[in-house]
C-alpha cells in the first residue's frame, strides 16, 4: 500500500510540475494562485495520507495563500 502511495506522491508532483509550465501567460497573481493551489493539494494528500478531502482542502487553502500572497 506504501507504494502505491508514493507512486500516487510522485505522480501528483509531475503533474504539477507540467501544469504548472502553462502559467507563462497568466499575470503574477494568477501565477502565485496556481503554484499554491499546486503546493497546497501535494501537502494536503501527504499530510492525510492520499485521502481526496485532504487533497482538495489543501488546494483550496494553498490556493487562498498564494492569491493573497500575489497581492504584493
Amino acid at each position: 500500500m506504501k507504494t502505491m502511495q508514493k507512486i500516487s506522491a510522485g505522480a501528483m508532483t509531475l503533474l504539477m510540475v507540467l501544469s504548472l509550465s502553462a502559467c507563462d501567460g497568466m499575470s503574477r497573481r494568477g501565477q502565485d494562485t496556481a503554484i499554491g493551489a499546486g503546493i497546497g493539494a501535494v501537502g494536503g494528500a501527504v499530510l492525510t495520507n492520499g485521502s481526496a478531502v485532504g487533497t482538495v482542502g489543501g488546494a483550496a487553502v494553498g490556493g487562498l495563500i498564494g492569491n493573497q500572497a500575489g497581492k504584493r
